[in-house]
């Protein structure tokens, strides 16, 4: 058998498992290429070819993890976030490119590469903001926090595998508990996932992904309503707080922030598919 026939017949296995027909094509390559240990030039280059020895059984447990609705990334170990790529487990969320908004506002806001940036990332998981970050200011220090050790650990070789090591301090803490400041900028992607959303959720995320980063309380802006509370006092007048919020969410965001002292609102940031994802506030 050739190599594209056995990926054709795992498609179909993830098809058969109620993956839709783009992902499951998608999946199934992805998942050979990994087997293989192959790019995707080389995958479209000498795919038509016999499959090697061991290829089906490594391929077929793969897909046969996938078609449990295991996230791929999981099963991979990785996830590429702003245009780098980023160890992933079970212990951390898997970044999303709606979050690639926090990194693109920071980078707006401060735009001097050589000029000195103090910035702290609460509820890091496998580090990606942090790491970004620090990766594209060189004159940045960033202290990133996680309530979850094993998160941590991930973050840390993260930021150790992009050569950031040394300019990101990675802390447990709950949110930003023992962080002082003061900092030019705080971002957050906290949990804010409502608790009662859980049975709605595609079974990637409702059965694989960690609760402590998904669920947010009962209206999921528990977390956020802290940080809110607790952000000012760790930034310098006219630092930044830019956050990650959940869907449906931007009425309630704006009357917290419009209703904090401290803080003033400058605008939500919109997705691809023009959905209030982020928001931006301003230290007064």
């Amino acid at each position: 058998m050739t190599i594209h026939a056995r990926v054709a017949a795992g498609r179909e296995r993830l098809r058969e498992a109620q993956i839709s027909p783009t992902e499951s094509t998608l999946d199934a390559r992805l998942l050979a290429q990994h087997a293989l240990g192959w790019t995707t030039e080389r995958f479209l280059t000498d795919g038509n070819g016999p499959e090697p020895d061991g290829f089906a059984e490594r391929f077929s447990s793969l897909v046969a993890r996938r078609a449990t609705r295991e996230p791929l990334a999981y099963i991979t170990g990785r996830r590429e976030f702003w245009g780098m790529d980023f160890e992933v487990s079970p212990a951390v969320l898997i970044p999303r490119p709606s979050t690639e908004l926090i990194v693109e506002t920071v980078l707006e806001l401060f735009r001097g590469a050589s000029t000195p940036l103090a910035a702290a990332d609460a509820c890091t998981g496998c580090g990606c903001v942090a790491v970004a970050i620090a990766h594209e200011r060189p004159a940045a220090s960033v202290v990133a926090t996680d309530i979850s050790p094993e998160a941590l650990e991930v973050a840390r070789r993260n930021a150790t595998r992009h050569g950031v090591g040394d300019r990101v301090t990675f802390r447990r803490a709950d949110l930003l508990d023992g962080v002082a400041g003061p900092f030019d900028v705080i971002v957050a992607n906290p949990p804010y996932v409502l608790d009662g959303a859980r049975p709605a959720l595609q079974p990637e995320v409702r059965d694989y992904e960690p609760n402590v980063a998904l669920f947010g309380g009962s209206d999921g802006l528990g977390l956020i309503t802290r940080l809110v509370a607790e952000a000012p006092s760790r930034l310098r007048p006219g630092g930044y707080f830019i956050f990650e919020f959940g869907l449906g969410q931007d009425v309630e965001i704006e009357q917290l922030i419009g209703d904090a002292p401290a803080f003033k609102l400058i605008e939500l940031r919109r997705d691809l598919q023009g959905i209030a994802r982020t928001a931006v506030a301003r230290r007064l």
